[in-house]
């Protein structure tokens, strides 16, 4: 999966919020294979040190670390939330969030456009959290978007991916990467967003609040991997009829005289 330039070998992303500890985030990420998590800015204390900052529990060796403008709910709060994480040096990527509702989580697509077009004029490599609507993804590209990242259903609910049209139709006309973000519940959730044909699947309450977190990441990793495999492969058409796996043309029936 490639995004502005940077080539990343697993297409999950997994957040860091919701563990019942750093030490099962910790190990959730490593069991998931990613290769990039996302930060909430506001709800990281950036002046903790030690085992007290949630980042010292991320290896930053191998993990990228996207911050994003989680729990903002203007274009100004979001711009001005990007800005301090690439200020505390946090990164010059972001996770672009505007909530429109605090009820449904849903974003405001109108300053999240208004978002996109300022940060990405201040250099910043932006991935909005979008509504699965066709036009809004185009729009946030054609604003500059280095991907886009539609839901599959609202944030934390588990439902599963519930407009599979709609992402079809997302990636039928993006130039740049579509990941399937919030939504998803399960591992057969991912497979399904990947057998779409998304490049990437992110992820955090799924893994961070299942019974055994570790045990859902490494189930999470294997349904993205299985996912994207069966999208290349291509599934045979569906039919509202049977077709024999084994064709009866040519078989000789028993008994019948041989035509040699």
């Amino acid at each position: 999966m490639i995004i502005a330039g940077r080539t990343f070998t697993s297409r999950l992303v997994v957040g860091t919020g919701k563990y019942p500890s750093h030490e099962i985030m910790k190990a959730a990420h490593e069991a998931s294979g990613t290769e990039m998590v996302t930060v909430a800015v506001r709800r990281v204390d950036l002046s903790a040190r030690g085992t007290a900052s949630l980042l010292s529990w991320i290896d930053r060796d191998r993990i990228f670390i996207l911050p994003n403008t989680a729990a903002c709910y203007t274009a100004e709060d979001a711009i001005r939330t990007a800005r301090l994480a690439r200020e505390a040096g946090l990164s010059h990527w972001i996770k672009l969030e505007v909530i429109g509702d605090e009820r449904s989580l849903y974003p405001d697509n109108e300053a999240l456009l208004e978002a996109t077009r300022v940060l990405v004029k201040e250099g910043f490599v932006v991935l909005p959290y979008t509504s699965d609507d066709p036009i809004v993804c185009r729009k946030l590209e054609d604003a500059g978007a280095a991907a886009v990242m539609p839901l599959g259903a609202p944030i934390g609910s588990g439902l599963g991916i519930q407009n599979p049209n709609n992402l079809l139709m997302i990636k039928d006309q993006a130039r740049v990467p579509v990941i399937v973000d919030a939504g998803v519940g399960t591992a057969s959730d991912a497979a399904i967003a990947m057998e779409l044909g998304a490049d990437g699947v992110l992820m955090n309450t799924a893994i961070a609040q299942a019974s055994d977190p570790v045990g859902m990441a490494t189930a999470m990793k294997h349904a993205v991997i299985a996912g994207r495999l069966a999208f290349l492969a291509g599934r045979i058409p569906k039919k509202p009829h049977a077709t024999a796996s084994s064709p009866t043309a040519g078989l000789v029936t028993p008994g019948a005289p041989s035509r040699s």
